[in-house]
């Protein structure tokens, strides 16, 4: 049998045998990788620092810390979090029970680009794990030494119906990047080592929007320069194109700043600010049209692995009181239908 299909098929009944969907088994796998993050802290910032050259203190504040805070947040939050939503009723349902439950969908795959190994693996597996899911992991197979520590470690912490860490084999990212390069003209930057996997941080001007570096998600750190003649060609040229997964304005007029937020879309906005932003687990990151689907950190993450389940539950000892909701209509029952279900009449929770 194919070992894929073999653990794939392992999660599933996991799932279905309800291992997971207990609040006692989810917490328990956060505190599990809480503890991964703690107690492997030296080991993850020795593997950035390989993969991405980031110092200690760049990995603890844009990977690790921002991994934990978003356990805590879940653990504190869980039992609320899993908790039924009330929502409201009608005249015509007034005696019924309705809600949303918070359901997990079942077995989900978590797939990571290399930019961020460790946050952008483990901030999304809080959520589904949270949620009750069954997980399967895919770290990105670029950042080798973050794949390494996530496949051989993070195992022994989690439940073994949880994570399952494949790989592809891919080693074209540098030599993509080092291609965009031609593009423009370099004002800044430009050197680059193979050996060592290094792209200088790179300004590139005179680039036309034509070209490959304004086609694709960069992933590196080259930043192209087109010049527009006003804040509406700025806009318009925004707006042309498939919507981004991150804006950001900077601007000395707050009404520019302005401007920019309300006439134009992408998932997330930034006004003179960068990606501080995804610091605070109280709001989401994430995509909208061709930049992604769904939103994910701190109950954002829990909601997006869960399937949230609308629920109406009438009484059956009251069932007389309900036969106005049925044919044959009375020209009387009909007016009371039509009043209780109007937007007029008054909801009650």
């Amino acid at each position: 049998m194919d070992p894929f299909e073999d653990t794939l098929r392992r999660l599933r009944e996991a799932f279905n045998a309800g291992r997971t969907r207990p609040a006692e088994f989810r917490a328990a796998q956060l505190r599990a990788l809480g503890r991964f993050l703690q107690d492997n802290r030296q080991l993850l910032q020795d593997a950035l620092a390989q993969d991405l050259h980031k110092s200690a203190f760049d990995s603890d504040i844009s990977e690790l810390i921002l991994c934990e805070n978003e356990v805590d947040l879940a653990l504190r939050n869980l039992q609320a979090w899993m908790k039924d939503e009330p929502a409201a009723t009608n005249l015509l349902t007034k005696l019924d029970s309705a809600f949303i439950r918070k359901e997990p969908f079942g077995l989900v795959l978590i797939i990571a680009p290399w930019n961020y190994p460790l946050n952008l693996t483990l901030v999304p597996l809080v959520g589904a794990l949270a949620a009750g899911n069954c997980v399967v992991l895919k770290p990105s197979e670029i950042s080798k030494a973050a794949e390494k520590v996530l496949a051989e470690v993070l195992p022994r912490y989690l439940d073994q119906s949880s994570p399952n860490l494949g790989r592809i084999i891919n080693q074209k990212q540098f030599q993509r990047l080092r291609a965009l390069l031609r593009c423009g003209r370099v004002a800044i930057g430009g050197q680059s080592d193979e050996s060592q996997r290094y792209i200088a941080p790179t300004v590139l001007v005179d680039v036309q929007e034509t070209e490959p570096v304004m086609q694709e998600e960069i992933f590196g750190p080259i930043l192209p320069i087109m010049s527009v003649r006003s804040l509406d060609e700025a806009i318009d040229f925004i707006n042309r194109r498939e919507k981004p997964l991150a804006l950001y304005a900077f601007s000395n007029s707050s009404q520019v700043v302005n401007q920019m937020l309300e006439r134009t879309s992408s998932g997330n906005f930034g006004g003179n600010e960068g990606f501080v932003y995804m610091t605070l687990p109280s709001l989401p990151l994430g995509g909208v049209g061709n930049s992604g689907m769904g939103r994910y950190h701190g109950k954002f993450s829990f909601d997006t692995f869960s399937h949230h389940r609308a629920c109406l539950l009438s009484h059956m000892g009251l069932e007389q009181l309900n036969e106005i909701r049925y044919p044959p209509y009375s020209a009387w029952t009909q007016r009371i239908v039509r009043w209780a279900l109007g937007s007029r009449s008054c909801t009650l929770l």
